[in-house]
C-alpha cells in the first residue's frame, strides 16, 4: 500500500469519526456535561488533524539559506 493510500483511509476513518460524534451530539446520546466535553474535545482533535494533513499535501515553495524561493508550485524558480 502506498503512502497516498494510507493518508486516504486514515482521512476517511477520520471524517467518518467525526461524523458519528456529530451524530451522536446532534442525536440526544450525551447524557452529561462530562461526556458532552469529551465528544467535543475529539471532534475538534479530528478536524485539527484533518487541516494538518490537509496542509501537508498542499505543494509548498521551497527556500534556500537565505530565504531565495528556490522551486514555485508550477515548477519555475524565483530571485
Amino acid at each position: 500500500m502506498d503512502e497516498i493510500n494510507v493518508i486516504s483511509k486514515t482521512q476517511k476513518s477520520l471524517r467518518e469519526r467525526l461524523q458519528q460524534i456529530g451524530d451522536a451530539i446532534l442525536a440526544g446520546g450525551v447524557d452529561n456535561m462530562e461526556k458532552y466535553k469529551y465528544l467535543v474535545g475529539q471532534a475538534h482533535a479530528i478536524q485539527l488533524t484533518l487541516q494538518d494533513i490537509s496542509n501537508l499535501l498542499k505543494p509548498k515553495e521551497q527556500q534556500d539559506e537565505q530565504g531565495k524561493i528556490i522551486e514555485s508550485r508550477n515548477g519555475s524558480n524565483k530571485n
